[in-house]
């Protein structure tokens, strides 16, 4: 039976392929799913089918959470401007992110979205340096704006991807299982390797300052997020701005996806490295999908920016609508104690995660912080080399089971969780009770693959049967993707 829908499923893809671009893709392209509600951690389709969301941090507090309706129901009613005029829901959200924020950072601007915010943020970074020079992480990714493509290797990087700039400097992102230093080869203490992954930001660093007098910013995610689930090691943020700073430059810590509380154990990510940015940015759960985002400086930078005489006017940012929404979602963290509920449950999923290493070899890592947690699947883990086909076939073989999962990384290969902070121990539970199921299926499968090809060296055998479990088993999976 048809659920809250206007028209067949048919005939939305035959609209969407006849007048959206073709480079706004879809999940499981060839068999894409149709939601049209969402509660909670929850999401339905057209048919009423049931999926368990795993991935939407957008939904920061639950999907449609009735407190955050309200409010935006309630202000659209009222009245919906700009911030020309004063209005106490823009005054008191400033107040109340400023107050979760260290000291100096103070002073707020409003936009509407995690790629404005970034976009913004450099901007700042660029009028109060005087400088030009930035320097990134590699696979990391900051927006869809033409600025934020130029600081974004995750996009520039891909075959089509425009050519980097000559202003950007891309640094090694502080991978410890698969980047340029690793345990054990490298080191086997954490501080140690967090040091040699920010001195090569050091010598960017050094580089600029004798080339170009200076660094205009750093900026980075505070845990990489479209890179792989990645976790800095310890110290590694802290010696980075130390650096950063004494080339005269700006750090700005994008918490666009990992920001409000989803570490559990601090309200921003970067404070779990014992640093405080010049610029923070905010995005994505600000509004629990809808359109509002921040970024946050030091009085000093803002002054930089207001001396210019040039004003700085958003025509729906900071709009009271947002702002009431965006206090509505800061209402239901703290009512609902959203951030010990990521902590506790958090550390659970990691637990349980950690298990699935015991179980099968494709695990190949385990890493996270919070609501916030990768998987990554190797086919040898002494090479670690990517499982990126099993990977894709992981995430359409949990689509079947009503799960939503995604995967990330420079080789696709890293399964990444970030649900919903309303996400339970018994959805924890669900989530890695299932994937180990369908891990051990894969294993499953390889082994007889293996046990086939073994069979052709003793008794002659058709070449098709000996992929046909492959076919069988991962290929159609992957199509369907």
């Amino acid at each position: 039976m048809a659920y809250l829908q206007s028209m067949p499923k048919s005939e939305t893809i035959r609209l969407r392929e006849k007048h959206v671009g073709a480079a706004c893709q879809l999940f499981f392209r060839s068999s894409p799913l149709k939601i049209v509600r969402g509660v909670a951690q929850y999401m339905y389709d057209e048919t009423g089918e049931r999926y368990l969301d795993c991935i939407n941090n957008v939904a920061h507090v639950g999907h449609c959470h009735p407190h955050v309706v309200e409010a935006g129901r309630n202000q659209m009613s009222l009245i919906s401007t700009n911030n020309r005029y004063l209005h106490d829901e823009l005054v008191i959200l400033a107040e109340r992110l400023v107050k979760t924020l260290p000291e100096p950072l103070s002073v707020c601007f409003f936009v509407n979205s995690g790629s404005e915010a970034n976009d913004l943020a450099l901007r700042l970074a660029r009028i109060h340096t005087k400088k030009e020079d930035v320097i990134t992480l590699d696979h990391a990714y900051h927006g869809h704006l033409t600025s934020m493509i130029d600081v974004s290797p995750y996009k520039f990087n891909l075959p089509g991807g425009p050519e980097k700039p000559e202003w950007v400097h891309v640094a090694p992102v502080p991978d410890v299982y698969r980047g340029k230093y690793v345990y054990p080869n490298d080191s086997q203490n954490e501080e140690e390797l967090g040091k040699l992954y920010a001195d090569e930001v050091g010598r960017i660093c050094k580089e600029s300052k004798n080339k170009n007098g200076g660094v205009c910013a750093f900026i980075a995610e505070s845990l990489q997020s479209c890179g792989g689930q990645i976790i800095p090691p310890e110290g590694y943020l802290k010696q980075v701005y130390q650096y950063v700073r004494e080339a005269d430059g700006v750090c700005i810590a994008d918490e666009v996806q990992v920001g409000f509380g989803r570490v559990g154990t601090h309200m921003w990510a970067f404070e779990t490295q014992d640093v405080v940015p010049d610029i923070v940015t905010m995005g994505k759960p600000m509004g629990n999908g809808h359109p509002v985002a921040a970024v946050i400086t030091t009085p000093e930078i803002a002054k930089s920016f207001a001396d210019t005489g040039v004003e700085y006017f958003n025509t729906y940012g900071g709009n009271p609508v947002s702002c009431a929404i965006a206090n509505a979602v800061l209402d239901v963290i703290e009512e609902e104690r959203l951030m010990e509920r990521a902590n506790r449950v958090g550390n659970h999923l990691l637990n349980r995660c950690e298990q699935l290493k015991h179980n099968h070899s494709l695990v190949g890592d385990v890493r996270g912080r919070g609501l916030f947690v990768g998987v990554e699947l190797v086919t040898d883990r002494e090479t670690r080399t990517p499982a990126t086909a099993e990977a894709k076939h992981v995430v359409n073989r949990m689509r079947e089971e009503k799960i939503l999962i995604s995967r990330d990384g420079p080789d696709s290969n890293v399964l990444k969780f970030k649900p919903p902070m309303v996400f339970s121990t018994q959805d924890a539970d669900r989530l890695v009770d299932t994937l180990d199921r369908v891990l051990a299926e894969l294993s499953g499968t390889r082994r007889t693959v293996a046990n086939l090809k073994l069979e052709v060296l003793v008794t002659p055998i058709d070449e098709a049967k000996t992929e046909s479990v492959l076919k069988t088993n991962i290929t159609q999976s992957i199509k369907s993707s």
